[in-house]
């Protein structure tokens, strides 16, 4: 039996003799299947060719895959007491990765921001014998259950230790943004708020790849998730794409520049 991992979304599944007829998520209009048709690799098929850099990002620190693999998001060690939460998993684990996060105190938990970055969730969860914490409204999504998954329900999750999960919906219907309020301040929102290159502004998308929009009122729900907060930076999903200070006028900005945008007054 072996555990099969999607090359395009890399979420991993539950143990199977052979691969899945399909990936849910990929077949789903949010995500797509490449011209070539769907593929599957393995953990250790992963492992032999693939390294995880750690390293600085803003005030945190990132881990992400290289060369990149499947979405290419870089997962975030944010700080939770003595030890550490990881924010939107990647799906390669190995023993240097394991070790070096040890090094830096661990894993209390897993939060993730929406479905396409699941990736290797579980076999993290039972490396750092830590929960996962996922909103019940996107629970359909989890291609490998397991006991470490607790689905929370509701708006708002206090992890404790200044972390507070929000649901901003919008992408997918649990759509969840991780509040970090330490004395610094900052929201980690995957692209459930995308970081885009102009840093000026953010994005809203049902659909990222497919180019699909999200209707004005969804992205107004997600503003009104993150307004009573305190905040100055955004950390998207990738590499380098973080919004350092001025986050909230950001937001604001791009919800009214979004809905007049759909209402042609731009």
């Amino acid at each position: 039996m072996e555990r099969y991992i999607c090359v395009t979304c890399g979420t991993q599944f539950a143990a199977s003799q052979s691969p899945p007829r399909s990936c849910p998520i990929c077949t789903d209009p949010r995500q797509y299947v490449p011209p070539a048709g769907q593929g599957w690799t393995t953990l250790a098929e992963l492992r032999a060719d693939h390294t995880n850099a750690i390293r600085a990002e803003g005030d945190l620190v990132g881990i992400g895959t290289e060369p990149s693999f499947a979405i290419g998001q870089r997962a975030l060690l944010v700080p939770f007491g003595d030890s550490n939460v990881l924010w939107d998993c990647i799906t390669l684990l190995d023993d240097a990765t394991a070790d070096e996060i040890e090094r830096r105190g661990g894993l209390a938990g897993i939060a993730i921001s929406h479905p396409h970055y699941y990736s290797g969730m579980v076999e993290w969860a039972h490396r750092f014998d830590c929960p996962i914490h996922l909103h019940a409204a996107d629970a359909e999504w989890v291609m490998r259950p397991d006991a470490a998954i607790q689905h929370w329900d509701g708006d708002v999750h206090d992890l404790g230790h200044g972390l507070t999960l929000l649901r901003g919906g919008g992408h997918f219907p649990g759509g969840t943004i991780l509040h970090l309020d330490d004395g610094a301040s900052a929201l980690l929102t995957g692209d459930i708020i995308q970081v885009i290159p102009d840093r000026t502004h953010v994005a809203f998308m049902w659909s990222y790849p497919n180019y699909v929009p999200l209707p004005e009122a969804a992205v107004r729900s997600i503003a009104a998730a993150v307004e009573p907060f305190r905040y100055d930076a955004i950390y998207g999903a990738w590499w380098g794409f973080v919004v350092p200070t001025g986050a909230r006028d950001v937001v604001r900005r791009s919800v009214e520049r979004y809905g007049a945008a759909l209402r042609g007054e731009l």
